[in-house]
């Protein structure tokens, strides 16, 4: 990302309960809409080991401001601008920081845009919080990924290591730095597992998933859409599209879905 696209302003900041802050920016609708209710904000949730400056962000971002609308990006702890190491959190505590955004810096119905792990955050939040939630769009969710997709491929020598020394840490292709996994985010990722039985969760979902996708399976989003007790739920499956699904085709068919998602419905 270049550095000229990264906003100048310094972000805004909410401190928790236990004294990490998170950092985050919102772009506030500026005109009033007479006669005519406003649409749900939108709320992006980033993926694992990413930040709330990458390209979906920043999209969604000069989307917003294009068509006057509420919207709200943000770093969980351990990510990004925010505090606290990476490696000492867990989903539980991510799910925290997103609850906390969404309680304490927006207001009204919001659409939550949750990317590959963010999928999985979106999802919980959404179930937690159903009165704020007036839609959900998955872009190659990931829910369950710490238990299927890391567990669950992960070979015995690699579960003696967890187990014993409570880490391993692994290349990344979107990263110099490895992946810190600890033997703590799966146990506690087990206490939010979601494709286990059915999810109660009724707003519309709207799931968006590349079939070369190397990291999470599209089968997952298939999975998930059977799990959702909603039965306004579309899967959208791109052939040729791989985990990011961050190319300007990717980009526009998001929009595409966040105006139909946010056309009054009678």
């Amino acid at each position: 990302m270049p550095q000229s696209d990264v906003p100048v302003d310094p972000p805004r900041s909410l401190t928790r309960e236990d004294g990490t802050v998170l950092a985050y920016y919102r772009t506030a609708a500026g005109k009033a809409r007479k006669g005519v209710a406003a649409p749900p904000g939108l709320i992006f949730f980033g993926g694992f080991m990413s930040d709330m400056s990458g390209t979906k962000a920043l999209a969604l971002e000069a989307y917003a401001r294009r068509e006057d609308r509420d919207f709200l990006r943000f770093d969980y702890r351990g990510h990004g601008q925010s505090s606290g190491r990476f490696e000492d959190a867990t989903i539980g505590d991510w799910l925290g920081d997103a609850l906390a955004v969404l309680d304490e810096a927006s207001e009204g119905p919001q659409i939550l845009i949750g990317s590959s792990m963010g999928g999985w955050i979106a999802l919980l939040a959404a179930r937690a919080r159903p009165g704020r939630v007036a839609g959900l769009i998955g872009i190659a969710p990931a829910p369950d990924f710490t238990e299927d997709l890391i567990w669950g491929r992960a070979t015995p020598e690699q579960r003696r290591v967890l187990q014993s020394a409570g880490h391993i840490d692994r290349p990344s292709e979107y990263s110099a730095a490895p992946y810190r996994i600890t033997y703590r985010l799966i146990e506690e990722g087990r206490d939010h597992l979601l494709l286990n039985g059915p999810i109660p969760i009724t707003c519309p979902v709207r799931l968006l998933h590349g079939m070369a996708d190397a990291d999470v399976p599209w089968q997952t989003s298939l999975r998930l859409a059977e799990a959702l007790e909603s039965a306004d739920v579309e899967v959208t499956l791109v052939k040729a599209a791989a985990h990011r699904l961050s190319a300007p085709e990717d980009l526009a068919r998001m929009e595409r879905i966040i105006e139909e998602l946010s056309a009054p419905r009678g």
